[in-house]
């Protein structure tokens, strides 16, 4: 359906809304692991989408000065807002494969560090969720405040090329929809293969009993830091793709709002599930973009409602549903069968 029927059913417009609604279901699918399957409420995933974000948006903001102006040349916005000289943490942007490394290598860094820091502690519950985003609000200030070297409120914008392609090219910008695509069929894959392996069984069993996992003789902080460093890479890539896909990246998009925004959409489609987050996610996005075209005021109110009737009658997301008729079939099937 995404690889063939997306591309051959809808607009050049359409697609691309499409495109950008897969890189939240990607950032759904690592929260779909942590929190679904591992039991961590991870408030905090806007900060890794937005690593990766800005670090894909500062190496195409280097390759579009250097196409214009020749090697040395600062950003547009920097030289509006009089910077004379590229900061030194923008220097390794220029080069595409230490991009793509940044891209993988910062997020699970840091998160890494931090998930060594709290689940070596034991914290968990309320007190995981308040920290992360805490991290989340911290992470989006400090981006404002950084109005020469990062666009501050305004972001960073207005990019012409990814990797040397014209993002101007219809053609390129299709490209852009087969690589989210692609990008999200691959991580659902591996996913997948996590939560079937021993691994995913004994993140199941931490999320369900820690102590007596701990009694079995495993260390639950390893388990979680797993998830939580394989959801944030998730995100960070989701981050560099939504960049080229929608040409601006601002602090609101890696802020708490976001993140909120995230877990509404896995908790609305299914958190236990593989297929519920990415659903969830993508149905999300589209109903705000179609509501706030018609309704700007009301999107926020209807958004809330729906996320209580969800959590207050069925607790199992949307995907619940599909789970309960295919029991109730096989339990039809079993009564056909002994009779």
């Amino acid at each position: 359906m995404l690889l063939v029927v997306a591309p051959a059913l809808l607009s050049e417009f359409r697609l691309g809304l499409l495109a950008k609604f897969l890189t939240f279901a990607i950032v759904a699918v690592g929260i779909g692991l942590a929190w679904g399957r591992g039991g961590m409420l991870t408030l905090g995933q806007g900060v890794f989408f937005g690593l990766g974000a800005y670090m894909m948006a500062m190496h195409m903001k280097l390759a579009d000065a250097t196409l214009e102006g020749g090697p040395g040349t600062l950003p547009d916005f920097m030289q509006l807002a009089g910077q004379r000289e590229l900061p030194g943490f923008w220097l390794p942007f220029t080069s595409p494969l230490v991009t793509l490394l940044a891209i993988v290598l910062v997020p699970t860094s840091l998160a890494l560090l931090l998930g060594l820091g709290i689940f070596k502690r034991r914290v968990k519950g309320a007190y995981f969720a308040i920290l992360s985003q805490a991290l989340a609000a911290a992470f989006a200030i400090l981006l404002i405040s950084q109005q020469n070297t990062l666009g501050g409120s305004n972001g960073i914008s207005y990019f012409r090329t990814w990797f040397g392609f014209n993002l101007r090219d219809p053609a390129n910008q299709q490209m852009l929809y087969f690589v989210a695509a692609g990008t999200l069929l691959v991580i659902m894959a591996i996913t997948w293969q996590i939560m079937r392996s021993r691994y995913g069984e004994l993140l199941v069993a931490v999320r369900d009993q820690e102590e007596r996992v701990r009694f079995l003789g495993y260390d639950p902080a390893n388990i979680k830091l797993v998830a939580y460093v394989i959801a944030a890479l998730w995100a960070s890539i989701a981050g560099a793709l939504f960049v080229p896909i929608v040409g601006i990246i601002t602090p609101q998009d890696v802020g708490v709002l976001a993140s909120i925004a995230f877990i509404i959409g896995v908790a609305i489609g299914g958190r236990t599930t593989l297929l519920g987050p990415v659903l969830g996610a993508i149905a999300i996005a589209w109903a705000q973009t179609s509501l706030s075209e018609q309704f700007p005021s009301a999107w926020t109110y209807a958004q809330g409602a729906l996320f209580v009737l969800v959590v207050g009658f069925l607790p199992g997301g949307i995907a619940s549903l599909l789970v309960w008729r295919r029991r109730s079939k096989k339990a039809d099937q079993q009564k056909e069968a002994s009779a």
